[in-house]
């Protein structure tokens, strides 16, 4: 019995002649639609203005890309991109980072609020974490899907060979097992999803302002921190790091986080 899994899947969902969808856009397309549908879901419940959902969702698709392609190479990549400043808008060649997109989604929340809801910048925050922990759920299927960003080798029998991320004709007992830390992910951001919706549900969670924000981050970034024990790192520079670079960037939305649900609770 073998005591690994092999992983071989084609990165194209849908080939036609020349022309291919990738999994991994059309998990990022359906991460966003459902993601609307929670939102207005959420706004027609309180009783809100349904006319700010567009331009919000806007808001979110553009910032998300725009923060997570300059995080990606900003964090990651910046002596190639300094030398080659006009490939990072080739987002079709890959390279997106989750805390980017974080940042992104910050900045263009933020102009948002002032521009058209006026509602309060965690307040709206606290109106799209759900549908941002879904969202987080379909990429990381995405990532899946591309054979990318997995963990250390591992002899636990769910261990995955990523066939796809190895030169055609690897022998098999060549590629590693290891951990399919996409999937781990894909979990940590199922259950903050489902914790967070509980909470808006049951406890109207949505009337304690920072709450929901509160525990997105602490259930994403927490969960992330820990999980980059066992990934690889990204980039060669961060071997000689006491911590890699996805946890330092992790460390400021734990504190975040760990404030807002502390201030919540003072309140009460």
């Amino acid at each position: 019995m073998l005591n690994y899994i092999v992983w071989n899947v084609d990165y194209n969902a849908l080939t036609i002649g020349t022309f291919s969808i990738r999994w991994y856009g059309l998990l990022w397309a359906l991460g966003f639609i459902v993601g609307y549908k929670i939102v207005e879901k959420e706004f027609k419940h309180e009783k809100l203005n349904l006319e700010w959902l567009d331009s919000l969702f806007f808001y979110i698709f553009f910032g998300s890309i725009i923060g997570a392609r300059l995080g990606h190479c900003l964090f990651y990549e910046w002596d190639y991109y300094t030398s080659h400043p006009l490939e990072i808008l080739y987002i079709w060649q890959g390279g997106l980072a989750s805390h980017g997109g974080a940042v992104g989604l910050l900045i263009a929340l933020y102009i948002y609020n002032k521009r058209i809801s006026k509602q309060g910048f965690i307040w709206l925050f606290d109106h799209i974490v759900i549908a941002v922990a879904f969202a987080g759920f379909c990429i990381r299927l995405g990532n899946l899907m591309n054979s990318e960003i997995y963990g250390t080798p591992t002899t636990m029998p769910w261990g995955f060979k990523f066939v796809n991320d190895y030169p055609k004709g690897t022998p098999m007992e060549l590629i590693p097992a290891c951990h399919p830390t996409q999937i781990y992910e894909m979990i940590y951001c199922l259950i903050t999803f489902f914790v967070c919706v509980s909470l808006y549900q049951k406890k109207e969670a949505y009337k304690k302002n920072g709450l929901l924000f509160g525990v997105f981050l602490i259930g994403i970034f927490l969960s992330r921190f820990l999980l980059e024990f066992i990934k690889n790192n990204q980039e060669d520079f961060e071997e000689n790091m006491f911590i890699n670079m996805g946890q330092c960037l992790s460390l400021p939305f734990i504190i975040w986080g760990t404030y807002l649900i502390i201030n919540v609770l003072r309140k009460k």
